[in-house]
């Protein structure tokens, strides 16, 4: 017999301990080379553990425990070989007579699912045809569940449950991820001194411009037009103009940056995640859509690295999405500043003495003003709603095309 030991990985430098939050094979289950046997939260992200190789797992740690990096919580013995999976048989045709006739639908089979996807389609009373799977050859996973949950469903698609007049109760353990996210933003409210101003900003340019090319933009650059690309290119920009905003705090030292890692909030089936565009203000806007695209997507399937989401010098998000109106976003230290972006509705403004209806996005930028002035928090704001009002100052900065190409 030959065994195999299953250590805990280091899911990133100063981590020193994780928690499995669950076993997705039984104790001595046959599993495959390869194959997914559990879930790991960390403080910063989740991680998937895979056996190194096939055989008869035995499990040496209990599901919600926490265990060090490099503890054994697994042992394999190579000497079970996994059994061949057979091709699932044929169906027997029915006659067309008789097919009219079933009335009552017939159940989906969940067999190309995995155990812990099954017991959450089951919980949500979901039917696995309404699932589309991203595992090995279409199988569903839990992140599969979870992202189609979190996309929105048919109110006639999920059970009830506990919403049909019962008053029962549950408690569930805090993730580690969940735990360290309400000890960072409890010290950011005790530690910082943030503040937030506001402004409000005309849509109809960037609108306009966006409904010409998308089309074309899409055809020729492959990803989406959206309005996030608008505002990092226009946030980049600001910043360029005003970098004390784009700074942080280290002791007592004021760390500058030459450059933009944008952060952006993207909701998530674990919570809201927050991966960085490296360089943004070197990227063209289908560079930032493409990049915004592939972390989302990580983000959905729970397939975020920790270095894509540390080292952010400032962070975006859009809580308009879900229909917010106006908020005071927290900052994500240690950055210093944040800028919380919202729905379009459209509005009363006054446009040279003329009352007119206009697409307007109120902006919120939280700033700590320790490091930040009053002055510069402002005219940052100001600086990235004339540039969404005026896309043309994103590539010609405050000044006119025709003074910068006469040199002026």
């Amino acid at each position: 017999m030959a065994n195999v030991d299953i250590k805990v990985p280091s899911p990133g430098e100063s981590i020193s301990e994780v928690r499995i939050a669950q076993w997705l094979v039984a104790d001595g289950d046959v599993v495959e080379k390869d194959q997914v046997i559990a879930e790991i939260d960390s403080d910063k992200a989740t991680l998937e553990l895979s056996a190194e190789e096939s055989g008869k797992i035995t499990l040496l740690a209990e599901a919600d425990a926490t265990v060090n990096v490099g503890d054994v919580v697994a042992k394999l013995d190579t000497s079970f070989a996994p059994v061949p999976k057979k091709d699932a048989p044929k169906a027997k045709e029915v006659p067309a007579e008789k097919a009219s006739k079933a009335a009552a639908p017939v159940a989906v089979s969940v067999a190309h699912a995995t155990p812990v996807a099954v017991k959450m389609m089951e919980e949500k009373g979901l039917s696995a045809d309404k699932v589309k799977g991203s595992g090995p050859n279409g199988r569903i996973t839990k992140s599969d569940v979870a992202a189609y949950v979190a996309g929105g469903v048919d109110a006639g698609a999920i059970a009830l449950n506990g919403w049909g007049g019962k008053r029962d109760q549950s408690r569930q353990k805090m993730s580690t991820l969940r735990k360290k996210i309400a000890e960072r933003l409890v010290t950011v409210k005790n530690q910082t001194a943030m503040l937030t101003t506001f402004n409000e900003v005309d849509m109809s340019a960037v609108m306009e411009l966006r409904n010409k090319y998308k089309d074309k933009f899409k055809e020729e650059k492959g990803v989406n037009l959206g309005f996030m690309s608008f505002f990092t290119k226009a946030v980049t920009e600001a910043l360029r103009l005003f970098p004390s905003v784009n700074a942080q705090l280290d002791g007592e030292e004021m760390v500058m940056h030459d450059y933009a890692d944008i952060g952006i909030a993207v909701s998530s089936p674990k919570g809201l995640m927050v991966p960085v565009i490296r360089n943004a203000e070197r990227m063209s806007l289908a560079e930032i859509e493409s990049a915004i695209k592939t972390l989302a997507i990580k983000a959905r399937d729970g397939k975020l690295s920790i270095d894509e989401m540390t080292g952010g010098t400032f962070t975006i998000t859009n809580g308009g999405v879900f229909g917010s109106m106006l908020s005071t976003p927290i900052l994500n230290p240690p950055q210093s500043a944040i800028l919380g972006m919202h729905n379009i509705v459209d509005r009363p403004m006054a446009v040279n003495g003329q009352v007119v209806i206009r697409p307007v996005m109120y902006l919120a930028l939280s700033y700590d003003h320790r490091i930040i002035d009053g002055k510069e928090s402002v005219s940052f704001l100001m600086a990235v709603k004339q540039m969404i009002e005026d896309p043309s100052k994103m590539v010609f900065g405050n000044k006119e095309p025709g003074e910068v190409l006469l040199g002026l």
